[in-house]
């Protein structure tokens, strides 16, 4: 190697350990190999030589250029890892520090979201009158979302049903995302012997989104199967529950008959409210808030229950439409926008539970 090449290797190596920043460290890359760097100089200078110098010379120019930019690679490569073990020395946890205080105080304080303390307190509810939760799966098969509570393919009541469908299976049959939880009542009515005193909380899906609907939602049902069931039994349970859920005592309580498939007599459950305030409980008006009615004998047939023997009722009603009326919510939407700020007006401390002594 020619004396001005090693020269210009030395100071290149001696300039690449003094450089320890990135900064510094591209200022010798572009010193060395930039447009105006030295050994871009030497290779711009390859044509002054001689023919049969000018071969030997710029093999020896390429090599020290293969040499320099290994060595400024392998300086950024320590570089590199010099700073991570910088940057995880100084972000280093202490993990014998006392541990937070839980929630934590301030601004920084979690909320449990609406749907879910609404859950809890009609938990909290119906498990004082005895009733059990039951779940089931989010897609369903035809026959249990429709076929077994009386609604065949060709019933008008599947036109605000039919939404959302998963390919077919095996049997060519699509499973659909649950309209309604009723499936979870026949799930178990098939598996349970009665008496069956159960409510079903879950999420369900359906085409439709505007400020008071949602293509999910959630919805609890409940199910009650005995011997002697009569419509006073479904009448004293909602009256309990929507007194005690909306916290008035004396809340005016009306049912009007109406029609389900699978529920017969079929009653819509409505109460008392002002329309000019939305005050729960006063006024002359009449507002819907669940469907209600005795279970039909074909649905009790069609889950292996003689309905000569066994009667029972059953009702339904929307998560939010209840959140929303009790804490005076007025659009659905903002519920699943994920705003902490809306969270934290609306939500309840999670050291806060659903207790009946709360008057819920």
């Amino acid at each position: 190697m020619s004396d001005d090449l090693a020269k210009l290797q030395t100071d290149t190596e001696a300039a690449l350990a003094a450089a320890t920043d990135p900064r510094a460290l591209d200022a010798v890359r572009v010193a060395t190999l930039g447009k105006s760097g030295a050994l871009t100089a030497l290779l711009k200078a390859l044509g002054t030589f001689p023919p049969e110098e000018r071969k030997a010379r710029g093999a020896a120019v390429n090599q020290l250029k293969a040499v320099l930019e290994a060595a400024i690679e392998a300086r950024r490569i320590e570089l590199d890892a010099a700073a991570l073990e910088a940057r995880l020395l100084a972000e280093r946890m202490d993990v014998t520090l006392p541990a937070r205080p839980f929630p934590p105080a301030g601004p920084e304080a979690g909320a449990i979201h609406p749907i879910a303390r609404t859950i809890e307190e009609l938990t909290a509810i119906f498990g004082a009158m005895g009733f059990a939760v039951a779940e089931g799966p989010d897609i369903e098969a035809d026959w249990y979302n429709f076929g077994a509570l009386n609604i065949p393919d060709h019933h008008p009541a599947r036109q605000d049903h039919d939404t959302f469908y998963v390919p077919a299976g095996p049997d060519g049959r699509r499973p659909v995302l649950r309209t309604h939880t009723s499936p979870v009542q026949i799930r178990t009515m098939i598996t349970q012997a009665p008496p069956i005193r159960v409510i079903v909380p879950g999420r369900t899906y359906r085409a439709d989104h505007d400020a008071t609907h949602s293509p999910m939602f959630h919805q609890v049902e409940g199910l009650v199967i005995d011997k002697g069931i009569t419509l006073g039994h479904l009448k004293g349970c909602l009256i309990d529950f929507l007194r005690a859920f909306f916290d008035i005592r004396d809340l005016p309580v009306r049912f009007r008959s109406s029609y389900f498939p699978f529920t017969e007599p079929s009653m819509e459950v409505d109460i008392g409210w002002n329309r000019k305030t939305g005050e729960l409980g006063k006024g002359g008006d009449w507002l819907e808030i669940l469907g209600s009615g005795m279970v039909h004998p074909k649905v009790l047939a069609n889950c292996g229950i003689d309905p000569r023997e066994w009667q029972g009722f059953a009702f339904g009603m929307g998560i939010e439409r209840i959140t929303m009326l009790k804490h005076g919510i007025p659009d659905l939407r903002p519920f699943y926008e994920s705003d902490v700020r809306w969270l934290k007006h609306y939500g309840t401390s999670p050291l806060s539970p659903a207790t009946l002594a709360e008057g819920v």
